[in-house]
């Protein structure tokens, strides 16, 4: 919604594309500041509510934006808000996830967020139907921001020291990051940097007219739904059979891309359900898979580095994704096929080492 947001504000196309790139460069550079910072301090309640309050009160607060600069501001706020969030958080759900499993608890949490992927949607959708402008859409959005805020302030009250959860007290570690994490990172940086996004997919349906407009929303529903499942499903399996899992997922999902690119209606929501399992896989196991690995004093740190590095490589996969589609289908789908089977061998690697430690 932003993007028509903004042009109906006044905003350029370039500067559109300049407000989205630096709200993901903010996006991920910032988690190299929250996540350092909450194991130095020990504060993730604190840093963690504070990324949250400043994402969920930028996106509401659109409804009210005066012009195209202060929507971008807001939108770039998001997104700011969004990494200083997540590493301290990531850290919480480990510890607590480590009483049901992290896959599940990770898988949980993936399975959740994806609801909300669902169900937000298609509440600003009958707003925009039934009112016809953006601001009312942004302004409804109000109801689930303050409620997540209160839950977060609930939570906050009942599990102060969320590191408690955790059974079992490791010993100190003050020294650099294991070299498993390193090569874990690169292996999922080869992951990230292969999956296609969802906007040059659709860009491609619109294109090579694969599908009618109406049934994008139909297909993300489909991705959406799948990432959810799969994470649950998956998660249970990873908490049984450990690193292990990553390897055929990883190859399975690899697959989305020749569906998605080179196929008919049918074959393109095959690819479309495949590229919401991996969604899934990205969200949930991959990081969850860094808390097996990491002392637990570290991880805010670790979790920092790992979703910077993951975001930095996914933009960069991106972008010659997208310079490959102006050469040929073809080039995208190697490149996309082979960056993904790269990672398989250090996903095995990864998993020897853990098994020998």
């Amino acid at each position: 919604m932003t993007g028509p947001y903004l042009a109906i504000l006044g905003a350029t196309a370039t500067m559109v594309g300049f407000i989205a790139g630096l709200g993901e460069l903010f996006g991920y550079a910032f988690r190299l500041v929250s996540g350092p910072l909450s194991e130095r301090t020990g504060q993730f309640w604190p840093i963690t509510l504070f990324g949250y309050a400043m994402q969920m009160s930028a996106v509401p607060l659109l409804a009210w934006a005066p012009n195209w600069q202060t929507a971008g501001a807001l939108i770039v706020a998001e997104r700011m808000g969004r990494a200083i969030r997540n590493p301290p958080r990531d850290v919480m759900l480990s510890h607590a996830a480590k009483r049901i499993g992290l896959g599940r608890g990770f898988g949980l949490h993936e399975a959740l967020d994806q609801l909300g992927a669902m169900g937000g949607p298609l509440v600003v959708a009958f707003v925009l139907v039934h009112r016809g402008n953006y601001r009312s859409a942004f302004a409804v959005l109000l109801v689930p921001a303050v409620l997540t805020l209160a839950l977060l302030v609930v939570a906050r009250v009942l599990y102060p020291k969320p590191q408690d959860l955790e059974v079992g007290h490791e010993k100190m570690e003050t020294g650099g990051l294991p070299r498993v994490f390193w090569i874990y990172l690169a292996g999922a940086a080869l992951v990230a940097a292969g999956f296609a996004d969802f906007a040059l997919i659709t860009y491609h349906f619109q294109r090579a007219s694969v599908i009618p407009n109406t049934w994008v929303p139909v297909f993300y529903s489909i991705a959406m739904g799948l990432s959810g499942l799969g994470s649950l499903t998956f998660g249970h399996l990873f908490d049984r059979v450990g690193l292990w899992i990553l390897i055929p997922l990883t190859l399975i999902t690899a697959a989305a891309t020749p569906l998605l690119f080179l196929g008919g209606f049918w074959a393109a929501m095959l690819g479309a359900a495949v590229w919401g399992v991996g969604t899934g896989v990205h969200e949930s196991m991959i990081p969850a898979a860094v808390a097996t690995m990491v002392p637990a004093q570290r991880r805010p740190s670790a979790y920092g580095i790992f979703t910077a590095g993951y975001g930095v490589a996914w933009f960069l996969g991106s972008v010659i994704i997208g310079e490959l589609y102006g050469i040929s289908i073809w080039s995208v789908i190697a490149f996309s096929v082979a960056t993904q089977i790269l990672a398989v061998p250090i996903f095995v690697s990864v998993r020897k080492r853990a098994l020998a430690t």
